[in-house]
């Protein structure tokens, strides 16, 4: 009686079979969208009958749908088709359309359910946003797949209305293609502003029809700087520039993606390739050159010569006829003022503009106000605003200037205080060009410092400072890539990605949704996509997490691991590599004496980076240590313990391992907690003069029985650095006769200013210590 429905079945198994598995998409993506309500019911299955709609004779809605097609195409392997629509779709549609009931300009709502998919935005950009989140929550199939969208309500807009990703093409330059595919990463990130850092002292990069020189010479540099400034150069001449064709052409790409572009031609420093060029807007005359190597110059724009400010209306009004955009940035970062101090020229444009110091400024930074002012009225008689970095705020501020806050939030907060739009660039969270990992050993080489993903995200661009009408200024937020260690389109992705993804929820998130671990576990989808459009990003967010800190009561230090998916971990304390068959990690581990630890994750029985960690004992390690003078608050890390905390640092001074000082000499007290014979101290600092770091010029070592009177025993002198383009890792030590005693003090002398002839000269530096070792 069962057998005639034994054909049926087996046809269902088959078409079920074809099929293939069901997969769910996940609406979690990077960034987050505000409000997601699932809903019960059936699922709408995306099959190749699929079409994606939109309104009759809306171009811009045609665009958003053959996009969507294209994303979609990526992900499953199908190819929907698109078409105009005539009312309300009914069934297997996803239908775009306009709302403006929608508040918020870039806002939309995401409905789904088993009939139809409607992405509806108050403007197309609104759109876009939805089909992103769209795109980022359905899975990239490897095999054939049956995609099921369950049901769900997404409410959504952007937290700020500005949210920008910058590029450096001066000091490196990058092809227009390689320019296009990263607007493609800036929309997959929904970032809706593109700072496009055109000209530096390393090459001038856009075509200009009025001053052709611009490129003829000031795009090429002789030869190009190795490493970190060292003294060496490759010979190789280095060039390239956009021409405007090819800068319409990008601009047009942008803007089919809701992406605004914003021009830099930085001004009036940061202009050796205008000075090679035309050597008579300097304030010498010259010779001047493209500069091979990176730093800040003293040869700048001489503001006093009309024809150089002339010369910079003009190449403006070039920039407003090519770029559409509201913005214009006009730099003002880094203009030293010693050429302008001793110009005729400039001292005759002060006396004639009646330029005056102050107890804050002197009188040529009020040239330098003078200079951003005039640029400002020009723009703003195009129907252009400016946006300029922080160092525009030393002087009387262009009156409708936008402050683009990068050294920290400090010119953000008074930015906004007084009345300023802001947008947050700190290099604290938002310089993509930094290490992100402290193991840089296994890093390409970079400017230094540590920004790791969780930095980035970690960021608040709103300072709680600020009143509530104050807060409003802030308009945006952005991340910076400084390319002069970046010489490739590879490198460049390295560097931004999965950073990027940190910097979208900051800007788009509103702060209460925000959570590190959540969004650690939502990273792998998006990374899924990266991998499907071969973008090379950087994987430490799977490393072992690591943290290493003394337990002075137990003279040890606790090693305690983790990783974002809970992996498991094994370790070894040996240097052997660790593997399955060693120590299994449950727990916190205290290690008592010298070590080499080494730990792996193993996923899927695949071993993954190995973290490796000499933990070195003295006398010193884990004792109870006193600093006379604390180190800079950006620089103290975990405090005083660092420095006997038997782990040493590398070359890159803001991994934690090392802490800085400023000001004054370390001096710093150890009790040993018995008496105990000594007869070696040591310690070590970084010097690298071209980050203003610079070594010890002496070390004195006392010691005490009460931690009250204290008697010398050695002491030795160490001559000031005078080589600009060092960059190592120094020892300083003292031996002495055998000496029995509980308290030590350690006094290592700073060197006392920046040497004549550095950019800082007279300015007091940085002097970076790690461990303090007593033998």
């Amino acid at each position: 009686m069962k057998k005639p429905f034994l054909l049926p079945l087996a046809l269902a198994a088959l078409l079920l079979s074809c099929q293939g598995k069901k997969i769910e998409a996940n609406y979690e993506v990077i960034p987050l969208p505000q409000k997601i309500t699932l809903l019960k019911g059936e699922s709408f299955i995306v099959n190749n009958n699929t079409q994606i709609c939109y309104p009759k004779n809306d171009t811009l809605l045609q665009k958003n749908a053959d996009f969507l097609a294209e994303y979609l195409c990526k992900n499953i392997g199908q190819v929907l088709s698109t078409a105009a629509c005539n009312g309300d779709p009914h069934k297997n549609v996803i239908f775009l359309k306009i709302d403006d009931s929608i508040e918020n300009e870039e806002g939309y709502e995401l409905n789904i359910t088993p009939e139809t998919v409607t992405i509806t935005g108050r403007t197309p950009a609104g759109v876009f946003y939805g089909m992103q989140t769209l795109r980022k929550s359905i899975p990239i199939v490897t095999e054939n797949a049956q995609i099921a969208l369950p049901q769900v309500h997404i409410k959504d807009s952007p937290r700020f209305g500005y949210r920008g990703m910058h590029l450096d093409v001066a000091r490196h330059f990058f092809p227009a293609d390689f320019v296009k595919k990263y607007i493609d990463i800036l929309a997959l990130h929904n970032i809706n502003t593109f700072h496009w850092h055109l000209t530096d002292d390393q090459g001038w990069r856009i075509e200009s029809k009025k001053f052709p020189k611009l490129t003829e010479i000031g795009s090429i540099r002789k030869e190009t700087v190795i490493g970190l400034n060292s003294k060496e150069y490759d010979g190789e001449p280095y060039g390239g520039f956009y021409t405007q064709d090819e800068i319409t052409e990008i601009i047009a790409y942008a803007q089919d993606r809701y992406i605004t572009i914003i021009p830099e031609v930085d001004l009036p420093g940061h202009t050796l390739a205008v000075l090679a060029a035309y050597p008579e807007f300097g304030c010498t005359g010259g010779p001047y050159e493209v500069s091979p190597q990176w730093g800040i110059f003293e040869d700048v724009l001489c503001i006093g010569n009309e024809e150089a400010m002339v010369f910079l209306e003009n190449i403006l009004d070039e920039i407003t006829d090519l770029f559409p955009s509201k913005y214009i940035h006009i730099g003002g970062d880094e203009a030293p003022r010693n050429r302008w101090k001793v110009c005729p020229k400039c001292q005759a444009r002060i006396k004639a503009e009646g330029l005056k110091a102050d107890k804050n400024h002197t009188s040529e930074d009020y040239l330098q106000t003078y200079c951003a002012q005039r640029m400002e009225k020009f723009l703003n008689n195009k129907g252009k605003q400016i946006i300029g970095w922080d160092e525009i705020l030393e002087g009387n501020i262009a009156p409708n200037a936008t402050i683009m806050s990068w050294r920290g939030m400090n010119g953000g907060i008074k930015a906004a205080q007084m009345g300023h739009n802001v947008i947050m660039a700190p290099t604290d969270y938002a310089y993509f060009d930094y290490y992100q990992s402290a193991d840089i050993d296994n890093e390409p080489l970079s400017i230094g410092n540590l920004i790791t993903i969780e930095k980035t995200y970690g960021m608040e661009p709103v300072p709680a400072v600020l009143s509530e009408t104050e807060k409003k200024y802030i308009i945006g937020v952005q991340a910076n890539l400084w390319t002069e260690y970046i010489a490739t389109t590879e490198h460049v992705e390295y560097m931004v990605l999965p950073r990027m993804a940190a910097l979208s929820e900051v800007q788009w998130t509103m702060p209460e949704q925000k959570d590190f671990n959540r969004f650690a576990s939502r990273l792998p989808q998006l990374l899924d996509i990266y991998d499907k459009y071969d973008y090379n990003y950087a994987t430490q967010i799977f490393d072992i997490q690591a943290s290493f800190t003394p337990v002075p009561e137990k003279r040890a230090v606790e090693v305690v691991l983790s990783t974002i998916d809970d992996a498991s971990i094994y370790y070894t304390l040996d240097g052997t590599p660790p593997s399955k068959a060693s120590t299994a990690y449950t727990g916190p581990v205290l290690i008592t004496q010298t070590a080499l630890f080494r730990a792996v994750a193993i996923r899927k029985g695949k071993p993954g980076k190995i973290v490796s960690e000499s933990i070195n004992f003295n006398k010193a390690t884990s004792k109870r240590i006193t600093l006379k003078l604390q180190p800079s608050d950006k620089y103290k890390y975990a405090g005083g313990i660092t420095l006997v905390d038997g782990l040493q640092g590398n070359s890159n001074y803001a991994t934690g391992r090392w802490l800085g000082f400023i000001g004054g000499d370390m001096e710093a007290v150890i009790d040993l907690e018995q008496p105990t014979e000594i007869s070696r101290v040591a310690t070590e600092a970084i010097v690298s003069m071209s980050a203003w770091i610079m070594g010890s010029t002496g070390l004195e070592v006392y010691i005490s029985d009460d931690n009250k009177e204290f008697r010398p025993v050695a002491s030795k002198d160490y001559p000031i650095e005078t080589d600009y383009s060092k960059h190592s890792i120094e020892t300083y030590e003292v031996g002495f006769e055998p000496t029995t005693t509980r308290y030590v003090k350690v006094i290592v002398k700073r060197s006392p200013t920046l040497p004549k002839g550095h950019m800082g000269e007279g300015t007091a530096p940085y002097m970076f210590l790690d461990e303090l070792r007593v033998d």
